[in-house]
């Protein structure tokens, strides 16, 4: 018997949450009923080990798991040689340099300064490229309250919209040092090659394209249709069905969910008429 694929969860936290609705939408099950470690989908020939988000990297890159979900900056920070396989799109956050208001307007004055920071290898990492010299200091969270408590000068932190750092009177000093989010890795780029791991990847990207896109669907005399197609082209092109008046068809056609209304705007102009939209939980294009 072939063994299952194992692939690394978050087993708390936000990241947690996105991570399993967006497997179990693509037909994986991984819902745990309480603070199991581990979950055996049977029918998906996967075992997914639910891990402390920082520490995912370290068993993907050793090759105790196939595959881990977790967020670019905490597989970077580890120092784990891992292989980024597919972005995820959720978890999305920078980061940043960050500092008393007003006291910096930019980060090389940072030079021989105390840097607190969760992140101590991604940001020693981050200042050899910028050839800074500072201090680190390590704390493990509550990092913005570290320089009103006189331990550091300044902070280097994952910031997603910015509201706790204002809220402590900090600001963002010059540009991220990185954009992260959710990913899937791999201790090696062959495994997106195995036919399961091709399987998860589809399914997935087929989740997030779906999220750009709706299904429009309209009733449109026959006079008006080859107008109203070049509205709504599809995909390849637009499904035609014919209706009981012989004069009328109706038209079904993938649209960009960005262009919607315009697109609704336009076919009524044209002629169409019994206009909807309806979401798309998945697509393969």
């Amino acid at each position: 018997m072939k063994n299952p694929l194992k692939i690394a969860v978050p087993n708390k936290g936000a990241l947690s949450e996105g991570t399993v609705a967006l497997l179990a939408a693509a037909g994986y099950r991984c819902k745990r009923s309480g603070r199991e470690l581990m979950i055996h989908d049977e029918k998906n020939g996967v075992d997914f080990v639910f891990l402390r988000p920082r520490d995912i990297a370290l068993y993907v890159g050793s090759g105790v798991v196939d595959l881990g979900i977790t967020g670019r900056d905490l597989a970077a920070d580890s120092g784990v040689a891992v292989a980024e396989l597919l972005p995820l799109g959720i978890g999305k956050s920078r980061f940043c340099f960050a500092a008393p208001k007003g006291k910096y307007s930019d980060f090389r004055q940072f030079d021989q300064l105390r840097i607190a920071c969760s992140y101590p290898h991604l940001l020693q990492t981050k200042l050899d490229e910028l050839k800074l010299d500072c201090k680190i200091v390590k704390l493990e969270g509550a990092v913005e309250i570290s320089i009103q408590l006189g331990v550091a000068d300044a902070i280097a932190d994952v910031v997603e919209s910015g509201t706790t750092l204002r809220e402590a009177g900090l600001e963002i000093i010059g540009e991220p040092l990185m954009h992260s989010e959710a990913m899937l890795f791999g201790h090696d780029a062959s495994l997106a090659d195995l036919p399961e791991v091709r399987r998860l990847i589809a399914r997935i990207r087929g989740i997030q394209l779906a999220q750009d896109y709706l299904m429009i669907e309209y009733d449109v005399p026959r006079t008006a249709l080859d107008a109203c197609c070049r509205i709504t082209p599809g995909i390849e092109s637009p499904t035609v069905a014919p209706l009981s008046n012989p004069d009328w068809v109706a038209v079904k056609s993938m649209v960009l969910k960005n262009d919607c209304n315009r697109i609704m705007d336009e076919l009524y102009a044209a002629g169409a008429r019994g206009i909807i939209t309806a979401d798309i939980r998945s697509c393969r294009l």
